[in-house]
């Protein structure tokens, strides 16, 4: 398995947000995702790139919190701030630009369980600025394999297990 050695050095804030994740695709990025918090006694996650350089981080900086996670980048600057929706009949989350707790930027609701259906939706995001779906997630949690597709049912993001790199 290809191992990622963190940078000591922050990038700049990342311009452009996701991309396509196909293996072919020169644009497409790939990140490392670490169940390691930067901060003592929070539960969060430390996203680099494939040079190691830090590129998210995702905190909740409140142990036992899990209603509220800060999306940051590298310099520690809030990105999106993600709520739980209390007092709903579906799991539901708000997610707000920094830290803000106004007019939320999207609304993400975890699918119930269809056996009917052939695909495995997992969760829907919507706009409640437009009214209208932006995003599904299809997948599996457990196997550690989703995909992003956003309203024109491009794939925009891809999660899976990291490969491992077989050398002679």
């Amino acid at each position: 398995m290809t191992k990622v050695y963190p940078n000591a050095s922050p990038l700049p804030k990342p311009s452009g947000g996701c991309t396509k994740a196909a293996a072919d695709d020169s644009s497409s990025r790939v990140l490392t995702v670490w169940r390691k918090s930067l901060l003592f006694n929070c539960d969060g996650f430390t996203v680099f790139d494939a040079d190691g350089n830090l590129v998210y981080r995702v905190d909740n900086y409140m142990s036992g919190n899990k209603g509220e996670i800060f999306l940051m980048d590298a310099s520690g600057t809030s990105l999106l701030t993600i709520r739980r929706k209390k007092l709903s009949l579906t799991d539901s989350w708000l997610v707000f630009d920094g830290e803000t707790a106004d007019n939320p930027r999207f609304v993400v609701t975890k699918n119930v369980v269809n056996l009917l259906k052939s695909k495995r939706l997992l969760a829907q995001v919507t706009s409640p600025r437009k009214n209208t779906e932006v995003y599904e997630i299809e997948g599996s949690y457990s196997q550690r394999c989703c995909a992003v597709y956003d309203e024109k049912r491009r794939r925009v993001a891809e999660i899976k297990q990291k490969e491992a790199s077989v050398k002679g």
